[in-house]
């Protein structure tokens, strides 16, 4: 199991984290050794208006006969009358397996009960070596198929919103808030247009030539997605900040003039992402809101040989699944930034990749370019620290 037991145990809705705590009360004080999928089972069962036993009704199967099936089951549970209970694994795969149909199949922000019971109907000898007849009789295809629509107006449906839209393939557009809404994108991501506009972004001095390249890459029917490359320290992040004053200035082509420049923060997508899916789940919801902004958008991709080019950050390879179909109808917009040696391991070796991204060199400025840029950002200077700055200081810094 990858997946860290506490953040899956926070992952589930209030009720079944109530039906959990019920299972490790009953495994207390029968004595028995670990709490199991048959105590959650068991938990789950017992409400009577809750979701699993009005999943079974709808399938024509007995929650009380069940009940009954897993009482027998557990009488003959392990015992280990010196030791407080501990978790099974079985049942943490069965957690973090439903974990992620229920975030990626169903664009659930909550792991439900009902969501717990398709997943073990799904794949019963999974996570349990007994035979239970009233789950193995129900069409996992079909509950699928029909679980959406059938929970819309459960017990937890105020408890695990829906942030996304299960697709005709089973899938989901979701992520981390609000597939299509823009939250995802407002939660993950920094409007570089709108601090461009605000006054927020100094002037950019010294880099003229590569912002216009960028924007001739933008502005081609094919390899239409600029990556800057260059070293570390060179400015790359410059040149995007240089090319959004130049939208917010009106500089570009008309094609250009109501684009929005957005930069995918990282950070914010791997921070709490540690369990199976979510990473990924909060991609989808990003790309969702890019593609159903009322402006276009572009997305700037920093240290972007970690999430597209595999480069060994969580949930790398899948990242790159999601982005290049995007890529490829044209329906996301990208730049991104990586340094040469980054670039020639992952995106000159991977064709899909080199056909759809055209590099932007960018050098170490020369003494000349360098005394240029602060000359430049020598008044902003003066102005945020209240002092005079002489030239010759600027040219002794460089």
């Amino acid at each position: 199991m990858r997946s860290d037991p506490k953040k899956l145990v926070r992952r589930l809705t209030p009720t079944a984290t109530r039906m959990l705590e019920g299972a490790v009360g009953r495994a207390a004080s029968s004595q028995h050794a670990e709490v199991t999928v048959e105590h959650m089972l068991h938990q789950m069962l017992a409400d009577a208006k809750g979701e699993c036993a009005g999943l079974l009704h709808e399938y024509g199967q007995s929650a009380p006969a069940l009940s009954s099936r897993l009482d027998r089951v557990l009488t003959r549970a392990a015992s280990n009358a010196s030791a407080r209970p501990v978790f099974s694994e079985l049942l943490f795969r069965w957690f973090e397996d439903a974990w992620l149909s229920a975030s990626l199949e169903f664009g659930m922000s909550k792991l439900r009960t009902g969501v717990l019971l398709y997943q073990f109907v799904s794949a019963p000898g999974r996570y349990s070596g007994s035979s239970l007849d009233e789950l193995e009789a129900i069409n996992a295809d079909k509950m699928k198929r029909e679980l959406v629509d059938l929970l819309a107006n459960g017990a937890e449906a105020t408890e695990a919103e829906v942030v996304g839209v299960p697709s005709a393939g089973g899938g989901a557009v979701a992520g981390g808030g609000g597939g299509g809404s823009g939250e995802a994108l407002a939660r993950f991501c920094r409007n570089f247009t709108a601090e461009a506009a605000a006054g927020r972004i100094d002037p950019i001095f010294g880099r003229h030539r590569e912002v216009r390249q960028m924007i001739d890459v933008l502005s081609r029917r094919r390899k239409n997605n600029p990556i800057i490359v260059g070293e570390p320290g060179v400015g790359k992040t410059a040149l995007v900040e240089g090319l959004a004053l130049e939208l917010v200035a009106g500089n570009v082509p008309s094609h250009l003039k109501k684009t929005e420049l957005w930069g995918l923060d990282l950070g914010l997508l791997q921070a709490g992402a540690s369990v199976r899916g979510e990473f990924e789940n909060r991609l989808k919801g990003v790309i969702s809101d890019v593609q159903s902004a009322e402006k276009p958008i572009i997305l700037f991709i920093d240290e972007a040989h970690t999430l597209i080019g595999a480069g060994g950050q969580q949930g790398g390879g899948d990242a790159a699944n999601l982005l290049k179909p995007a890529l490829a109808r044209g329906e996301l917009r990208t730049i991104a930034a990586t340094t040469w040696a980054e670039y020639k391991k992952y995106f000159e070796k991977d064709a899909a990749l080199e056909r759809r991204f055209q590099p932007v060199k960018v050098d170490e400025p020369s003494e000349a370019d360098a005394i240029v840029m602060l000359r430049g950002l020598a008044p902003v200077y003066e102005k945020s620290h209240g002092v005079r700055i002489l030239d010759e200081a600027v040219v002794a810094a460089v």
